[in-house]
């Protein structure tokens, strides 16, 4: 255990806190029942100094004690904002207030690919996957709450991102856990009120350039006038049980597609029969596991669907170019190589 892990006293406990503190202890005795947990590497909670990530760091710092875990905090200073620098540095005094330790700040450079948004997000995991690395760490607690979660699931439906995108986030996914799915976003302005937290307000979270924004401040608000309370929370639902049957449907898919694919000269190959015999849902799915498994791809619905008309709709059309990928049928096999693998 670190030294100095004694907090200051801060005021009572409130329902929302409470409810914050429930999340957190149960995300941290499955990570002590997990067979990944590496020993007394610190857990670390991504801390931005907004209301959500500081309940959890609030909550964690709380928990991590009383279970004689360590705990620290990473700050990811993106430095896309005038004095994003003190920001900084005003979190990481908070975090080590509450008895977090290690506190790590760490700058990046954010990019431009894919838009401000995914190129912040890339920069921020990257940052935060290299600090728990350093440190041997297994879990990186984020403050996504179940409004995050809601807006998740309207942008994939938006998006047309099917099926996998109405799962949402995952509680759990390899380094990263989010105790606050179950969470409303009222809760951790709540906690941090009855705490004595002052959160840092960050001005892009009202900046209407950003989907997201646009979301949580106009979609989800609207539809809560047209069709009534809860709707968050309804979404979330829908993203716990999607998730439950994209995870099966992808156990089943990845056992059946060991029995169905074959090596091939520069690619994989998979058998025409095997596909013509299953239905579109779970054909499409296969040849979307296969692009992105073996080259990286994620395929466009209008190419997948493409592709498998070579299976369905065979005419002797030749070979079919999507971004990455050459696609044909030979001898009742489609083949998938790399693009100019052949050339």
């Amino acid at each position: 255990m670190p030294e100095n892990t004694q907090a200051p006293r801060r005021p009572g406990l409130d329902t929302s806190s409470a409810r914050i503190r429930s999340a957190v202890r149960q995300a941290l005795a499955e990570r002590a029942n997990s067979a990944d947990t590496t020993g007394d590497a610190p857990v670390f909670v991504a801390l931005s100094g907004g209301p959500d990530s500081l309940a959890l760091a609030d909550a964690l710092a709380f928990e991590a004690r009383s279970a004689g875990i360590p705990a620290g905090a990473i700050i990811v200073d993106h430095g896309l904002q005038e004095g994003s620098d003190l920001v900084a540095e005003r979190t990481a005094a908070t975090a080590r207030e509450l008895g977090l330790d290690p506190v790590i700040v760490r700058r990046v450079s954010v990019g431009t690919e894919g838009g401000p948004e995914a190129a912040a997000r890339e920069a921020r995991y990257a940052a935060l996957s290299e600090v728990a690395r350093e440190h041997g760490s297994d879990t990186v607690l984020l403050a996504h709450t179940r409004d995050d979660q809601a807006e998740t699931v309207l942008l994939g439906l938006a998006r047309g991102a099917g099926a996998r995108s109405l799962a949402g986030m995952a509680p759990r996914s390899g380094l990263y856990a989010r105790p606050l799915l179950g969470i409303d976003r009222v809760d951790t302005v709540g906690s941090c009120a009855a705490r004595g937290l002052t959160p840092w307000i960050d001005p892009h979270n009202f900046d209407p350039s950003y989907a997201r924004v646009r979301v949580r401040e106009t979609i989800l608000p609207m539809l809560e006038a047209e069709l009534g309370p809860g709707i968050a929370k309804a979404l979330a639902r829908t993203a716990d049980q999607a998730r439950e049957d994209a995870d099966a449907f992808e156990d089943m898919i990845e056992e059946f597609i060991e029995e169905i694919v074959e090596h091939a000269e520069a690619g994989i190959a998979v058998s025409v029969q095997a596909l013509a015999a299953n239905p579109a849902a779970l054909r499409n799915r296969i040849i979307r596991l296969v692009a992105q498994g073996e080259f990286g791809v994620s395929l466009e619905r209008s190419h997948t669907l493409e592709i498998a008309e070579l299976v369905t709709r065979w005419r002797g059309q030749g070979p079919i170019d999507v971004p990455g990928i050459r696609v044909h049928r030979d001898n009742g096999l489609i083949v998938f190589t790399a693009a100019g693998a052949l050339d």
